[in-house]
């Protein structure tokens, strides 16, 4: 049986753990504001249900990869913060796939929305 007390309170600590990341790092921060920026610019150009759809799964993409880039940072930096050069490896190598993706993400969104820009600007 579901217990809507334990959906609550899982929703609850989901919610704060956003909030956490959004608050201490700058990224995430900066990628909702792109996020909100790529939504609106789908609502506007009316994309297809399609690309919408891959639109949000590259934003969610993007915005999961920044938080367990987050967690990793947060994980190595309790073991042994900025003492051993494996935690630089990982902590580089955490923001390098947030890196990889996010370039990915944006060639994907150029692509989709190179034709609506080109008819807005062409008239």
């Amino acid at each position: 049986m579901i217990s809507l007390h334990r959906l609550k309170q899982s929703l609850t600590h989901a919610l704060r753990g956003v909030r956490v990341v959004f608050v201490a790092e700058q990224s995430f921060r900066l990628q909702v504001i792109a996020a909100i920026a790529v939504v609106a610019a789908g609502f506007y150009f009316q994309v297809t249900s399609n690309e919408f759809v891959i639109l949000m799964l590259l934003i969610g993409a993007i915005l999961s990869l920044e938080m367990i880039n987050s967690i990793f940072e947060r994980i190595v930096d309790s073991f042994k913060p900025r003492i051993h050069p494996i935690v630089k490896d990982i902590k580089d190598i955490m923001a390098g796939a947030v890196l990889v993706a996010s370039v990915a993400a944006v060639a994907i969104g150029v692509t989709i929305f190179d034709s609506y820009i080109l008819a807005l600007v062409s008239g």
